[in-house]
């Protein structure tokens, strides 16, 4: 049956096509919707992990355990999973395990641009990258066979363009398989020194088989093909580059399309570029292939005439190439700018403008709540990576400790979960005069509104058992644990202020739950009554916006209030309050 899929649904149902019976990720834009996905098909057990490492662990147990596994994660998440990673090269598999990473070019939603097939070849493992929906899911089923042929952990690269499009895909029943049988097996599995050395062995053995394949195989299996056209002009390339370089060039070109990369092939790359009078090497990012051609002694055009930033495009490659500047559509209008801002009602506002008012440094972290960096609130110093901003606080404290008092750092529930427990526990132990405000909005936000071991509820909306974010920091060590409503802002102004003149390390937890979700009962639009209106734009400061300014005066937009009540809290005149 013939369907029209996102890259990230045709992953969801190659998994559940190969037979896959267990699945751990934890979300991250551009992968998210690959797991959930993969929960609507109940023969597989999927679940939302604290963590990248968490996942990518418990899908190599899954794995060893006879059952074929996945997890998925984003590309920055991979840096989280790497160290299983690189034993699980040497330990092998069992069941077949597959690991989706989704990379970011053009940085849409993330806070880098790294290139994940590097970790492929540091690893050693197998990576393959799909180039649409029909290949997300085709790529999916054949990664399995791969990782149990070769008894390899396999990376399935995306990138944004490929999980985030539709096309055709053509669909196929579900291949039920019975769990492998369990065979204890330390010299595979336990990854002492002496079990070690020899797995390095069976792995440089594994490679030299797989770049044979790639040659040979791949091209049979048109996971690699060629396709020769016009020879004055060739083009290597993987991924959505080679579907922008088909639409930009058609037949005027000849095209070597890597659907494995790595172990890139060598042969079949030398054959391709003897035929061709000039060969370009296309990819976003890194010059990962461009290297491998050099190294074979090729001459190839690459990054010199294109770059290693962003995303590409049919126009770019028509401009550099052809020289042609393709015809781009426009509506000739001025549209005005419109930056991410927190939403209407967000309870991480009122948090931000009370930290504002106390004037301190914050070290941010990765959620909706970095959005805080922005005017007029701009109340962000740094943001680095998942719970950096604990860990960095507490540097901080410890090597100008006068900067204490003056000083917080700010995370979400999930965050926390995620990376910010450790930090904490770092806190306490070596004793870090440190203030920890925990972001409570009921959800991990920023990717669609995800559970998490906090809320409740598990990948399905099950019940599931919770966290207590006042019990698990009292029980890493911190005495002083408070909680305030962000909206109650001068409560919440006392709170934070009260913590800060403390000599001990203090967890702060802002509870109110996002304002988006379906459970949230809003309190009715709230409008201004422009006789009372001075135009001073007190009310402005918060960055709301359902605010603006209308010939002088505050005014409210009806359909985007939710009634939160943090603008009338600003009004020193009464002007803002409920519709007569």
């Amino acid at each position: 049956m013939k369907k029209l899929y996102l890259g990230n649904e045709a992953v969801a149902r190659g998994l559940w096509e190969a037979g896959v019976t267990f699945g751990s990720s934890y979300p991250g834009t551009p992968s998210t919707e690959v797991t959930e996905f993969a929960a609507t098909y109940d023969e597989m057990t999927t679940e939302w992990a604290p963590n990248e490492k968490v996942a990518m662990e418990a899908a190599l147990g899954a794995s060893i355990a006879g059952a074929r596994s996945f997890c998925a994660m984003k590309h920055v998440g991979l840096n989280v999973a790497a160290d299983p990673l690189f034993t699980a090269s040497y330990t092998g598999v069992r069941g077949g395990m597959l690991t989706i990473v989704a990379d970011d070019p053009g940085m849409h939603s993330s806070q880098n641009e790294q290139d994940s097939r590097h970790y492929a070849r540091a690893a050693k493992v197998l990576m393959l990258e799909p180039a649409d929906s029909a290949e997300c899911l085709a790529f999916t089923k054949l990664a399995f066979d791969l990782a149990e042929r070769f008894d390899t952990p396999v990376l399935l690269r995306l990138t944004t363009r490929v999980a985030h499009s539709r096309s055709l895909v053509t669909t196929a029943e579900r291949q039920e398989l019975p769990l492998q049988e369990y065979v204890k097996d330390p010299n595979k599995y336990v990854m002492m020194p002496a079990m070690a050395q020899k797995r390095h062995v069976f792995v440089e053995e594994r490679i030299a088989a797989q770049i044979a394949f790639a040659e040979e195989e791949a091209f049979a299996l048109e996971l690699n093909k060629v396709e020769y056209h016009d020879k004055k002009i060739g083009i290597i390339a993987a991924g959505i580059v080679y579907q922008y370089a088909k639409e930009a060039l058609g037949e005027s070109a000849s095209y070597l399309k890597l659907g494995q990369v790595y172990p890139l092939p060598t042969q079949a790359i030398r054959n391709f570029a003897a035929q061709c009078d000039v060969v370009y090497v296309l990819e976003e990012l890194d010059d990962y292939i461009e290297q491998h051609c050099r190294a074979l002694g090729l001459d190839v055009i690459g990054k010199e005439a294109f770059t290693l930033l962003g995303e590409y495009s049919q126009a770019l490659i028509a401009q550099v190439i052809l020289g042609e500047e393709r015809e781009t559509l426009s509506t000739g209008l001025e549209i005005p700018g419109r930056p991410p801002v927190l939403c209407p009602g967000c309870p991480h506002r009122g948090l931000f403008y009370a930290l504002k008012r106390i004037g301190v440094a914050v070290s941010g972290d990765i959620g909706c709540y970095t959005l805080g960096a922005l005017p007029p609130l701009g109340m962000l110093d740094t943001c680095i990576c998942m719970g950096a901003s604990v860990s960095a606080l507490h540097g901080r404290n410890k090597a100008n400790p006068a900067l204490a008092q003056k000083s917080v750092a700010v995370l979400g529930d999930s965050t926390f979960i995620h990376s910010g427990v450790t930090g904490l526990i770092n806190i306490a132990y070596n004793e870090s005069n440190s203030v920890v405000i925990i972001l409570d909005n009921s959800i991990t936000g920023m990717t669609g509104h995800q559970e998490n071991p906090t809320t409740g509820k598990n990948i399905k909306g099950e019940p599931a058992p919770f966290v207590s974010l006042e019990k698990l920091s009292a029980a890493v060590g911190i005495e002083d644990v408070r909680v305030v409503d962000p909206n109650a802002l001068a409560e919440t102004e006392k709170q934070i202020r009260s913590a800060l003149a403390t000599d001990k390390p203090a967890v702060v937890i802002s509870r109110r739950p996002c304002a988006l979700l379906k459970s949230v009962k809003h309190s009715p639009p709230l409008t201004v009554d422009r006789a009372k209106c001075t135009g001073c734009r007190a009310c402005m400061r918060i960055g709301c916006p359902a605010i603006s300014i209308v010939d002088g005066k505050a005014e409210i937009d009806a359909t985007q209030c939710v009634g939160c009540g943090v603008c009338a809290q600003l009004c020193r005149f009464g002007a803002i309050g409920l519709r007569n």
